[in-house]
């Protein structure tokens, strides 16, 4: 396994305000890296979009790496582990857990980032850039800069909202500031792109003012839990709901006809994408690559390289039982388990796996059909989504540890999510034509059935089946925590993440599955309470900024 050397002080990343790496696809051309913060950069529109375009990849790198499926699916009770997330599928994340120090790197450096972008356009973009090109930039840093945040609020709580690099490197008094005026940053960064981004992308990939939208309206719908007890700020809601109607109804964006189509990579930047990292798996430098496959895949056979290390890790029982008809009928309907999760015997027609000839003894290749995945109790229903394939799969574009796969961030059938869960609130329960028409359209692509009352059970639920393995469920319980932390905790320590049995009908071409538990095994549930619901700040940190551990104080906006 690669191992790759992170500098371990996270805030003072902000010295490091050059580190702009290059790609080669698309947008994704690589910059001068020595010459990016240089007066004679920023002189064209071709400039200043180069120096925009690492913000769609590298910086994130060490999330996306692991810390996205760790922390948002980990934590969020999606997968079972024996070793490899262990500590976060167990709540037992620590200030040294390796998911837990990346991410915090990984969001601090799209902080800087987007700090030296928005600086440098703002100093030296010459007289030939044109003024939306200009807008156009620094909407894409306040867009990414409110993305960090809006992870490091959710993950840390009150953390330091930094706007100025170069001041930092002469500030020994960085303090955190308060979750409110975190969430007041993050909606003004993210509100500057609905008026200074265009309505189709500049380039493909690009962002757009319905991205921004769409992002603000998931914004306004957890900040309406944000100091609240019991029930939401309607306001906040209404905004949600009018931003997200915006987008639903004047995008051009359509959902993907089939579920299985969207987690594949030459579906790349489809029509129901609104904002996704965009990678490429042989960019000039490492961190411009998508390589989550190695650690989500199951085995080499399916990778063709000697990464696919994710054999550990499996959908938990918790999620099993949101499927429905799965435990109850060994089956399902619901067509985004397969896509989702390999069972033993699934068959993957586009994925190939190697092999050995019974009778020959030699490697041969063959169309993937899942095999058993060990013995006894330690079967695991693998992770599928984002695992693409060996090259022969994408067009030779598979390398070990480097796949092109994007990384949605937001798309519109979470948008239909996100409005019916504005206009449903804190009712009980709606029958609110809109509402249940946007949540259906979802669960008939999904081949299941459709409702005519909609709960926010239905909703929570529905996200669930809909965004498993991509880093979203961790999230939605801390925008619950926000306004029923009794509710959240008491899910969270409720969900069965213990080891199964999952067993076919027959091999090949199963029917259905027999899911069974270990009796034996009393580490099923896992206790979750103010303690340790939020993730610590990494303890390198904290040595290095003693003033983190100081009282959080209000953010002064100018």
């Amino acid at each position: 396994m690669k191992h790759i050397m992170y500098s371990k002080t996270y805030l003072a990343i902000f010295v490091l305000v050059g580190l702009f790496a290059g790609c080669s696809s698309d947008f994704l051309e690589q910059p001068p890296k020595d010459s990016i913060l240089d007066v004679n950069f920023y002189k064209t529109s071709e400039q200043v979009l180069a120096g925009s375009a690492p913000l769609y990849n590298v910086v994130w790198f060490a999330y996306n790496d692991k810390a996205s499926h760790g922390i948002g699916d980990g934590r969020g009770g999606v997968l079972t582990s024996g070793s490899y997330q262990l500590e976060n599928v167990e709540f037992k994340t620590t200030s040294v857990t390796g998911e837990n120090t990346s991410a915090w790197s990984a969001f601090y450096n799209v902080v800087a980032q987007a700090n030296t972008l928005i600086s440098n356009v703002n100093k030296y973009a010459g007289p030939d850039v044109p003024d939306n090109i200009k807008q156009h930039a620094i909407a894409e840093g306040r867009f990414m800069r409110g993305m960090a945040y809006m992870f490091l609020v959710q993950n840390w709580g009150e953390v330091p909202i930094i706007t100025d690099n170069t001041k930092l490197l002469q500030d020994t008094t960085i303090s955190r500031n308060t979750i409110p005026t975190i969430w007041e940053f993050i909606t003004r960064d993210i509100r500057y792109g609905t008026t200074h981004l265009p309505e189709t992308p500049i380039q493909k990939g690009r962002l757009t003012r319905w991205a921004a939208e769409a992002m603000l309206a998931k914004v306004y719908l957890t900040r309406a839990g944000v100091g609240k007890s019991g029930s939401r700020d309607q306001a906040m809601l209404d905004s949600a709901r009018v931003l997200s109607k915006d987008v639903i109804d004047n995008s051009g964006a359509k959902l993907e006809e089939f579920y299985e189509e969207l987690f594949k990579t030459k579906n790349n930047n489809n029509g129901e994408t609104l904002f996704a990292l965009q990678w490429v798996y042989n960019g000039a430098d490492w961190g411009s690559q998508n390589s989550v496959q190695a650690f989500l895949a199951f085995g080499s056979s399916i990778t063709g390289f000697a990464d696919g290390w994710g054999g550990d890790i499996g959908a938990s029982l918790y999620m099993m039982n949101k499927y429905e008809g799965l435990i109850d009928n060994g089956n399902t309907a619901d067509v985004r388990r397969k896509a989702t999760f390999m069972f033993p015997g699934d068959h993957y027609s586009y994925i190939h796996q190697q092999v050995i000839d019974g009778n020959t003894g030699k490697p041969v290749t063959q169309e993937l059909r899942v095999p058993l995945g060990g013995s006894g109790y330690n079967n695991r229903a693998w992770v599928k989504k984002y695992v693409v394939g060996r090259p022969e799969d994408n067009d030779g574009k598979v390398s070990q540890q480097h796949t092109e796969i994007n990384t949605y961030m937001m798309r519109l059938a979470e948008v239909y999510l996100i409005y019916a869960e504005a206009i449903l609130g804190d009712a009980a329960s709606t029958t609110d034509n809109e509402a249940l028409t946007y949540y259906n359209k979802v669960r008939t692509r999904a081949n299941v059935t459709t409702k005519n009352v909609l709960t926010w059970q239905d909703i929570f639920d529905e996200r669930h089946l809909e965004f498993a393995m991509e880093g979203q469920l961790w999230y939605d319980f801390v925008r619950l925590h926000y306004y029923n932390p009794q509710l959240a905790y008491d899910i969270l320590s409720n969900q069965d993440r213990g080891f199964y049995r999952i067993t076919p009908d027959k091999i090949p071409d199963p029917t259905k599955w027999t899911i069974a538990v270990d009796p034996d095994d009393n580490s099923r549930n896992f206790p979750v309470d103010e303690g340790n619901f939020r993730l610590p700040i990494p303890s390198n940190e904290k040595l290095r900024a003693p003033n983190l551990a100081k009282e959080p104080v209000p953010y002064v906006f100018n």
